[in-house]
């Protein structure tokens, strides 16, 4: 049986498909496109978030770990302090030791504990140990880790009362 259609829908189906497929072939190409920026982004050292274990590495890099030596306590300019600063312990030979660019000096574990939980900076000259953008990315992983937007939520019933609201005239807070 022979296909009973007019030549001009034959030709009009004809351009339909034609401008269906090269449709879908462009969005078959924007979606590859978009897949392809998605992949980048997510691998891309800049957007991946620093997680404890690379702010360590970061540390470990820019600082290394070296042995306390009683050596040291006659060559004075290798170190400027004897003592942890942060445990107030003295050094003992053989000891894990960081040593800072400012010459101070401090147990290995308690200068990470320090620069984890507290200030990217030396704990007694407040001179900068890592560089802000690794600091400030690290928060804010720790921070979206524990579930905490900005790392706080003691506000979070003064800020509900306003919303609905409230009036502060008469809100009293306490600690």
């Amino acid at each position: 049986m022979a296909c009973l259609l007019p030549s001009t829908m034959k030709i009009d189906i004809s351009k339909f498909f034609n401008k269906l497929c090269n449709k879908i072939a462009i969005l078959l190409l924007y979606i590859l496109v978009e897949f392809i920026i998605l992949i980048w982004k997510l691998t891309s050292p800049e957007t991946q978030p620093i997680t404890t274990r690379r702010y360590l590495k970061f540390i470990e890099e820019k600082n290394p770990t070296i042995r306390y030596t009683k050596k040291w306590n006659k060559k004075p300019l290798l170190l400027l302090n004897m003592d942890c600063s942060v445990c107030l312990c003295d050094f003992e030979e053989g000891e894990k030791v960081r040593r800072l660019k400012c010459k101070h000096a401090f147990h290995k574990d308690c200068l990470d504990k320090w620069l984890q939980d507290y200030l990217a900076t030396c704990p007694l000259c407040r001179e900068q140990v890592l560089p802000e953008h690794v600091v400030s990315k690290h928060r804010e992983h720790r921070n979206h880790r524990q579930g905490n937007v900005e790392g706080n939520h003691d506000n979070l019933p003064y800020v509900l009362f306003l919303l609905r609201g409230g009036n502060t005239s008469h809100w009293r807070r306490y600690a």
